[in-house]
């Protein structure tokens, strides 16, 4: 019974709440951990049979195996699983609404600089140098990490690019984002004119709906693919190993704030619903700034 009522609040995030596969995955996971602890301290119990002392019991025992964002993440997905349960009368309340849990660190974004952003542009030449199809596997991963910097666009995003959302003739790309809300984003010039030439040079079906970054065989490259990928370039350009794609997004957004890009536009371009979720990279420029200050100035 509770994993028909699992399954039928992951179809409602996914069907009507329309959320990414990534925090599908993330919530199935936390309601699945949960069960799983629930089977072991309470045998037969069912999960809406929990109480708060339960749910308290719960999150004392796993705080000191998360991270507080992750635990924030976790509280988040057992909260909604539980609202959805109340409103269609399958229990009485929610064990997890109240609950305190210790506020995530505020850790500001990670970034490139302008100059290794240039490098790592650069490594997929140098990462197939040599290889049978250095030509096109060069070329693809280019303009992949150049959508990523250049354009801010989510690793998920990219994977999921057909031709028909590339606008080479008005440099744009279409792509849904969280939520599945569409949004067109600029590309710069190079990366327009490396996409024509890809179509016609490499594309195995160069058809509207067929996808534009494909693996040798002709398969779309999935999110893993990539972070591989970078992990290569990474490594060749001599860059720090623990970026990740994610963190393309925030060198893109920090250096358009700081070369003078106003917030607003910001966030349109990164698809962020709320101003706050974009705020966190003035804090990046600021403390950029008065890092400069200290070194500089005489009296700092």
């Amino acid at each position: 019974m509770d994993s028909l009522k699992i399954n039928q609040f992951l179809d409602h995030l996914i069907l009507e709440r329309r959320l990414s596969e990534h925090t599908h995955r993330n919530y199935r996971g936390s309601l699945l951990r949960f069960q799983e602890w629930l089977g072991k301290e309470i045998s037969g119990s069912s999960l809406l049979s929990t109480n708060q002392e339960i749910a308290r019991s719960y999150l004392i025992e796993i705080q000191s195996n998360l991270s507080r964002k992750t635990l924030a993440n976790h509280v988040s997905a057992l909260r909604s699983f539980f609202q959805f349960c109340q409103v269609r009368g399958w229990t009485s309340s929610n064990p997890f609404k109240n609950l305190s849990v210790p506020k995530p660190e505020k850790t500001l974004p990670k970034f490139l600089t302008e100059s290794q952003a240039r490098a790592l542009m650069e490594s997929p030449t140098l990462v197939h140098m040599g290889t049978k199809e250095a030509d096109f596997l060069s070329t693809r991963d280019r303009i992949i990490l150049e959508l990523l910097y250049g354009s801010g666009l989510r690793v998920s995003e990219v994977v999921a690019l057909n031709h028909e959302h590339i606008d080479p003739a008005h440099m744009t790309v279409r792509v849904k984002g969280k939520g599945n809300k569409e949004r067109v984003c600029p590309i710069v010039a190079q990366t327009a004119e490396k996409l024509v030439h890809f179509r016609k040079r490499f594309a195995r079906d160069a058809s509207l709906c067929a996808p534009v970054f494909t693996n040798h065989t002709g398969n779309r490259l999935s999110t893993r693919w990539i972070q591989v990928l970078l992990k290569k370039c990474l490594k060749i350009a001599d860059l720090p190993k623990d970026f990740t794609p994610h963190k393309l997004r925030h060198s893109f957004a920090t250096h358009l704030l700081d070369n003078g890009a106003d917030l607003r536009t910001v966030q349109e371009l990164l698809g962020h619903a709320s101003l706050s979720t974009t705020q966190v990279y003035t804090h990046v420029s600021v403390s950029r700034l008065k890092k400069a200050h200290k070194l500089a100035h005489p009296r700092a």
